[in-house]
């Protein structure tokens, strides 16, 4: 639904429901920190990263004529079928129910440590593209001073 959305707010808010369903997944199999991280760091964090920049260069949905057909749901019809053939793939395998919790199953402090040791690299190269998004985000929503602000 994100992707056929005319209004960017509300492609961002079914993108929102998709991490949402994401985080969903990630529980059930197993990834509760995982998940959690999904809605604080995508649906939380990043989305609001991207309302505020729609916010700010008022992207208002532009008046497109609509696309012929079948043509245009034609690549939602794709990814659905892709998606519903990959969970039916995924519930006719079910990796979990012949056994216990699998040994990739990671605790919050080992995931913690893992992410501040090993990849404590990765985690502040993140970080920084977050800081400069949003550095970004100032610069272009910030007002001309040659115009005289109000």
């Amino acid at each position: 639904m994100s992707v056929t959305r005319r209004n960017p707010v509300h492609a961002v808010i079914y993108l929102v429901l998709g991490f949402f369903a994401l985080a969903l997944i990630f529980y059930l199999l197993g990834a509760p920190l995982i998940a959690a991280w999904e809605v604080i760091v995508y649906a939380g964090a990043i989305m609001v990263l991207f309302l505020f920049i729609i916010m700010i260069l008022q992207l208002a949905p532009q008046d497109l004529p609509a696309a012929a057909g079948y043509g245009r749901w034609l690549p939602a019809l794709l990814l659905g079928g892709t998606i519903a053939a990959c969970s039916v793939l995924l519930i006719m395998t079910d990796p979990l129910a012949s056994s216990r919790l699998p040994s990739f199953y990671a605790a919050p402090r080992a995931f913690g440590q893992a992410l501040f040791c090993h990849y404590a690299l990765a985690v502040e190269a993140a970080s920084l593209q977050l800081l400069f998004a949003a550095v970004g985000a100032w610069y272009i929503g910030r007002p001309d001073s040659r115009k005289g602000s109000k």
